[in-house]
């Protein structure tokens, strides 16, 4: 009797298998197909929110990314001039804990991860010490996706989740090679 239940059981799983293997096959497609379509250099619009969501400033720069290593690892480096702003990224796909992972670091030295599932458009940090003393933790999103422009918005948390905070909003326009900057409206 034990070794029927334990077959059933073995069979029951196994027809299972080939359903979960589609999805996260799917989910991996989806996730290196974002990566592929973040490959090149991109005119950027990144605009500080107040908390009642209005724009305190706005600054413009360019974002670029590579392959390091092809539908896995992307290079790149974010350039915000007139902030005196430069940022090293990497993305890379961990396809055994099925996220993306975003890796970002600046002048002040201070690391960010930011992680999300494979296939979906957001991410959050690991949580940090807030200046209140807390603990405090990002999130981002990207939508709007075509071949040539896509939007990030970045919110906060200070209550675990509870509530999300503007804090900013990127347009991100695909440079054209021999052509100005296309930053601005539509």
């Amino acid at each position: 009797m034990k070794r029927l239940t334990c077959a059933l059981f073995l069979v029951v799983l196994s027809s299972r298998l080939p359903a979960q293997g589609a999805d996260s096959s799917a989910q991996l497609q989806r996730g290196v197909e974002q990566l592929r379509s973040t490959v090149g250099k991109w005119n950027v619009v990144t605009e500080f929110l107040k908390p009642d969501g209005s724009v305190a400033r706005a600054a413009t720069g360019t974002y670029e990314f590579s392959w390091i290593v092809p539908d896995r690892v992307l290079s790149g480096r974010s350039d915000i001039p007139e902030l005196k702003q430069t940022a090293g990224i990497r993305f890379y796909v961990n396809e055994t804990r099925g996220v993306i992972e975003m890796v970002s670091v600046a002048r002040d030295g201070r690391l960010w991860i930011m992680t999300g599932p494979l296939g979906e458009e957001q991410r959050h940090t690991q949580e940090y010490e807030s200046a209140g003393g807390g603990t405090g933790q990002l999130r981002f999103t990207r939508y709007n996706v075509t071949d040539a422009t896509f939007e990030s918005r970045m919110e906060y948390t200070e209550d675990g989740g509870k509530s999300w905070k503007p804090g900013n909003h990127q347009m991100f326009r695909r440079a054209v090679s021999g052509a100005g900057p296309a930053l601005g409206g539509a």
